[in-house]
């Protein structure tokens, strides 16, 4: 993939010589202070955040729709899914936090500093059709939620969806560990409401751990692997590598070897447990469809409407299609904010292109909200729920033009020095990138070809 133009020389480092040197979302760069000194988790909690702003984009709407799918029509078998998705996620998080720890660049400004014009274009146009296929699950997942709980009309819910975005402003505002932690809590809020789902289901414990275990038929089986595509999509999001690899650069670390090397320490950490909150989301919702759906004969339960309506019937515990849409607004709201950022930082590092902060969120919510009417005004509810599953599988197609560009930075001695991968580390995240890009393939050829 180096596409680099002859008249583009590199430096040392292997960067463009002519590559602009700004800071990654420079209002909040070096903001969070880290204690020089005093017991280990005292700097530990001083870099949770990141971690666990990343795993909102795990949680989705997208999810619930893929995950929703999966449970009520397949049962426990695509847990298996959910698991190797998510272990794909720790792994590539982890080397966007490196990535942007030791080079002082996000991902789209490390492209920026590589490829050619042509090529930076190209994958900033990749990148945004990732970003606008998340928003259309945010503004759908919070427009249902919406009407779940209040009657609002889906297509007066996804205006509404619009404002959240002067929120995302007003926690930047008041600063980036204030952004954190609202995060954090409704992080929280949907834990919550899933433990006491999954109580109420009671799934047999020994069905659930077999699902963990992968089998051959969901490659065999191309409505399987559609959802589990949708699954991968919905798990490992491609612009999550660039929300990663800035907002580790939000803590003030010594910029030295020794500094870099612990901070690489603890935002691995954070993210790596934030994540494994993100799993046990994925598969509650999974779990749940498939105790109360799939359980029960109903193996077509695949929009969220349908799910509300059933649950509490079902489980016999009248609070629990509450609990479920309160969940979906948490997750809704959670989602806007990082996926707004994450926007800004694809645009600001492929093409040093600063527009004012609301300007640019309002834009990338108008965009998404402009197909949500006019499928559900044509369509209606239906329209919609295809339309969210679909959103997660071009996710999935947009994953190996983040994730190739991430390896092979971070492979790179010139680019990393001693802070480049080991060989066995980098043989498993080019295993894990032939992987996404084989399955891409698959589902292609399935959906082109029949």
């Amino acid at each position: 993939m180096d596409a680099r133009s002859p008249h583009l020389t590199p430096d040392a480092a292997g960067w463009r010589a002519d590559a602009p040197i700004t800071k990654s979302l420079a209002e909040v760069n070096s903001t969070v202070a880290i204690p020089a000194a005093g017991r280990w988790w005292r700097r530990l909690l001083a870099f949770v955040g990141p971690g666990y702003l990343v795993s909102v984009g795990y949680m989705d709407p997208g999810n619930w729709a893929t995950d929703l799918a999966g449970g009520s029509k397949f049962g426990y078998t695509l847990l298996s899914v959910i698991l190797l998705s998510n272990l794909m996620a720790i792994l590539l998080q982890s080397l966007a936090a490196r990535l942007g720890i030791v080079t002082d660049r996000d991902l789209a400004q490390a492209c920026r500093a590589t490829y050619s014009p042509a090529v930076n274009f190209l994958l900033w146009l990749a990148c945004e059709a990732a970003i606008i296929a998340c928003d259309l699950a945010e503004v759908i997942g919070t427009a249902i939620a919406l009407k779940l709980l209040f009657g609002i009309p889906l297509i007066g819910g996804a205006l509404l969806a619009a404002l959240d975005a002067f929120l995302l402003l007003l926690l930047m505002n008041r600063g980036f560990r204030f952004l954190e932690a609202f995060v954090i809590a409704l992080l929280v809020v949907i834990a919550v409401c899933f433990v006491v789902q999954i109580a109420a289901a009671a799934p047999p414990v020994a069905e659930v751990l077999h699902g963990f275990v992968p089998k051959t038929e969901i490659f065999t089986n191309s409505d399987m692997l559609y959802i589990a595509i949708g699954i991968i999509g919905a798990t490992v999001m491609p612009h999550n590598l660039y929300l990663h690899s800035s907002i580790v650069q939000t803590r003030a670390y010594e910029r030295n070897d020794t500094g870099r090397r612990e901070a690489i320490k603890w935002a691995t950490t954070d993210s790596t447990i934030a994540l494994m909150l993100a799993l046990f989301i994925n598969a509650a919702i999974l779990v749940v469809a498939a105790a109360t759906f799939h359980r029960s004969g109903h193996s077509d339960v695949a929009e969220i409407g349908q799910a509300f309506e059933l649950l509490s019937p079902l489980l016999g515990l009248g609070i629990a299609s509450t609990l479920f849409a309160v969940a979906l607004l948490a997750s809704g709201l959670n989602s806007t904010v990082t996926a707004m950022l994450a926007g800004q930082i694809v645009m600001e590092g492929f093409l040093d292109l600063r527009l004012p902060s609301w300007a640019r969120r309002l834009l990338t919510r108008g965009i998404a909200i402009i197909p949500v009417i006019i499928v559900t005004a044509i369509y209606g509810e239906r329209g919609t729920a295809d339309l969210l599953v679909f959103s997660q599988v071009v996710l999935s197609m947009q994953l190996p033009f983040a994730v190739i560009p991430l390896v092979r930075f971070v492979s790179d001695r010139r680019k990393m020095g001693q802070f480049a991968i080991p060989v066995s580390v980098a043989a498993v995240a080019w295993i894990v990138a032939g992987v996404i890009v084989v399955l891409n393939v698959k589902l292609l050829a399935d959906t082109l070809f029949g």
